[in-house]
C-alpha cells in the first residue's frame, strides 16, 4: 500500500509494512547474520547492486529496512539509515560530511556527548567547530568561516529548551552553501519536520521519544534526497554501527502509539509547568508552552506542540535542586527522556558533565539546572511528588 498520502497516526501503524510468505500482521523479525543467495550469479549481481536481494545484515535487512521506510515517511524524507545508537548517528554524520581542514557550527547546548566527541576527538583529525546560540541566526552569521561546511542544530536546545528558527537558519546556509543537520530528538516527526523547512538531514536518539518505553537503544538518520543518503549509509555500514533487527522490531512496535503518548506526555508537561512556574521555591521554568517562554510565538509557529521536557531551576541553587531529586518517589532520577515514565535528572553532574564548566554556563546550563522529562502517568500524582519533594527543600 502507498503510505505517502496517509494521515500521520495512520502512517505509524501502516508504514514499512511489507507482505511476508506467511501473511504476518506485524513486521516480523530476520534474526538472521546472512542471508543465502538463489545462486552463484544472484550473489554476484547483489553485491554489484545489479539485482534486488539481501546480503549481510550490517548491510541490510528486511526488519531494519521497515524502520528505515517508516521513519522516512513520518519525516516526509527520502529513506532512512537506523544505527546502534543515537550517539551512532551523531559519528555517521561527522564522519561522512566533514574532513580535515571543514568547520562546523552548532547550537551551544546540543546534547552533551555529541559537542564533547567533536570537540575531544574530531578536533584531533584537523575539524574544527564553534558553539552559539543558535535561537538567533545572526550568532551563526558571525560565526561563518571560509571553511564552514554544516551548520548542526538541536531545537529545542537540549537542556535549555531555546528554540532555533528553521526557516532563518535554512536560508543563511543556503547563502554560503553549507549542510544543514537537525536533531530532532526532543519533538519526534509529531511535533517538527525540519525537512520540510529545507533542511537537509534530520536525526533522532530513537531511543527516546520513538520509541517510548526505556527498553532499547537506537539511532535514525534521516536525509532530504538520495545524494546525502549515498554519502551517509556507506559511512554507517564501514563504521559497523547498524542496528540489530530485533532492536528494529521493539522500535516499529513502540511507534505505534507514538501520536497518543505524545499527546498526553504533553497535556501532562502543560500542567506541570504551570504548577511549577507558580510555586514560591522555583526560580524559574523554561518550556515551550508557557507564555513566559522567549519564544513561545517561534515554537507555536514551528511545533506542533510544545513537547514534554521542561528545565527549571530551584532558588536554592544545586543544593535544592538535589534535595528535590533525592525525594521524588514516583518520577525516576535518570538519565535519558522520551518514555511513559517520569525521569528527572541534573544535566550540569550527569549528561553534560563532561563539558567543560565555563562552556556549560555561556549556554544557560547552569549548575541548579534540572531537566524534566514527562511521563504518561497521571498528572495528579506527577505533580504530588514534586510537591512533597519541594516540602523537603
Amino acid at each position: 500500500m502507498d503510505t505517502k498520502d496517509l494521515g500521520f497516526d495512520s502512517k505509524l501503524i501502516h508504514s514499512g509494512m511489507f507482505d511476508d510468505q506467511f501473511g504476518s500482521a506485524t513486521v516480523p523479525i530476520y534474526q538472521t547474520s546472512t542471508f543465502k543467495f538463489r545462486s552463484a550469479d544472484h550473489g554476484a549481481a547483489c553485491f554489484a547492486g545489479d539485482a534486488d536481494g539481501y546480503i549481510y545484515t550490517r548491510l541490510n535487512n528486511p526488519t531494519i529496512d521497515s524502520l528505515e521506510k517508516l521513519l522516512a515517511d513520518l519525516e516526509n524524507g527520502y529513506r532512512g539509515i537506523a544505527t546502534s545508537s543515537g550517539m551512532g548517528a551523531v559519528n555517521t554524520i561527522y564522519s561522512a560530511l566533514l574532513k580535515q581542514g571543514d568547520h562546523m557550527i552548532s547550537t551551544a547546548a546540543v546534547y552533551g556527548p555529541s559537542r564533547v566527541v567533536m570537540e575531544k576527538h574530531y578536533s584531533k583529525f584537523g575539524i574544527e567547530s564553534t558553539y552559539v546560540e543558535t535561537n538567533d541566526p545572526e550568532n551563526i552569521r558571525k560565526a561563518i568561516r571560509p571553511n564552514t561546511r554544516m551548520l548542526y542544530i538541536e531545537t529545542p536546545a537540549n537542556p535549555t529548551m531555546a528554540i532555533t528558527d528553521l526557516e532563518a537558519v535554512v536560508k543563511i546556509a543556503r547563502e554560503h552553501k553549507f549542510v544543514t543537520v537537525a536533531d530532532n530528538t526532543f519533538c519526534s516527526p509529531y511535533l517538527q519536520k525540519p525537512l520540510d523547512y529545507g533542511f537537509d538531514i534530520v536525526f533522532h536518539s530513537i531511543t527516546k521519544f520513538l520509541n517510548g518505553h526505556a527498553d532499547i537503544v537506537g539511532g535514525i538518520i534521516v536525509s532530504k534526497n538520495k545524494v546525502f543518503d549515498d554519502t551517509l549509509r556507506p559511512m554507517m555500514i564501514n563504521m559497523g554501527c547498524n542496528m540489530d533487527p530485533h532492536q528494529a522490531y521493539m522500535i516499529i512496535r513502540g511507534l505505534k502509539t507514538l501520536a497518543i503518548r505524545m499527546d498526553r506526555s504533553q497535556e501532562n508537561a502543560i500542567q506541570i509547568a504551570r504548577f511549577l512556574a507558580e510555586h514560591p521555591k522555583v526560580a524559574w521554568v523554561k518550556y515551550p508552552g508557557l507564555l513566559s517562554h522567549p519564544q513561545y510565538d517561534l515554537a507555536s509557529k514551528q511545533m506542533r506542540g510544545p513537547g514534554a521536557m521542561i528545565s527549571f531551576e530551584m532558588k536554592g541553587g544545586l543544593a535544592a535542586g538535589k534535595t528535590l531529586m533525592d525525594n521524588v518517589k514516583l518520577c525516576m532520577l535518570a538519565v535519558s527522556l522520551g518514555g511513559v515514565e517520569s525521569l528527572i535528572q541534573h544535566p550540569a553532574s550527569m549528561t553534560h558533565s563532561k563539558m567543560d564548566k565555563e562552556a556549560r554556563e555561556r549556554c544557560g546550563i547552569t549548575d541548579g539546572l534540572v531537566r524534566f522529562s514527562v511521563g504518561i502517568e497521571d498528572v495528579n500524582d506527577i505533580i504530588s511528588d514534586l510537591a512533597q519533594a519541594m516540602d523537603k527543600v
